[in-house]
């Protein structure tokens, strides 16, 4: 009986863990991250806090910008697609990836036209146009007239604010020859 009860406790845990964190380990509300949905995310800078590691609420909300040369994905050649880290939306495909060798990672076109939004950002003495998430209105970097073909755009993306998921293998079966 004792066992059982530690055994129904482990695998709670492990259920609670999960559906908190989500696969890659950060932190996640499951009414919030969602790499489906598409609804519309409105939540108040003290929700965002709660439910965001202090590193991604820092950029993603506070408009902020990691360190350049610092982000796994700069470099990363893998093949997959690129998230919203806050809400999950679907931001890049790995093949709109290039190396720019601006010291973030950059792409010359979103997955969806919708999937970015664009304002103008006048700050810092500078005129940019910021790019924010589609579904969350979240920062992520900004995007420049100097990209390459076809679109000459490039968005410079802070890393910290993406989640990546690599493409599964093509799903092969062999018959024997008998």
């Amino acid at each position: 009986m004792k066992h059982k009860i530690i055994t129904l406790f482990c695998g709670l845990s492990a259920f609670v863990l999960l559906n908190c964190y989500g696969q890659n380990g950060k932190k996640s509300d499951q009414t919030v991250y969602s790499r489906t949905d598409t609804t519309q995310v409105n939540l108040s800078n003290s929700e965002w806090q709660r439910l965001l590691p202090s590193d991604v609420y820092q950029v993603a909300r506070l408009k902020g910008t990691e360190r350049p040369f610092t982000s796994p994905y700069e470099h990363s050649k893998e093949v997959g697609t690129f998230y919203c880290a806050a809400c999950g939306n679907p931001l890049f495909r790995s093949n709109a990836k290039y190396e720019s060798g601006c010291g973030w990672p950059s792409f010359f076109e979103p997955i969806r036209k919708n999937s970015i939004v664009e304002a103008a950002d006048n700050s810092l003495g500078m005129r940019r146009i910021e790019v924010m998430c589609g579904r969350c209105k979240s920062h992520l970097g900004h995007v420049f007239d100097d990209g390459p073909p076809p679109t000459g755009l490039r968005y410079c993306i802070n890393g910290v604010v993406l989640d990546f998921e690599k493409a599964q293998a093509a799903n092969k079966t062999y018959k024997s020859k008998k």
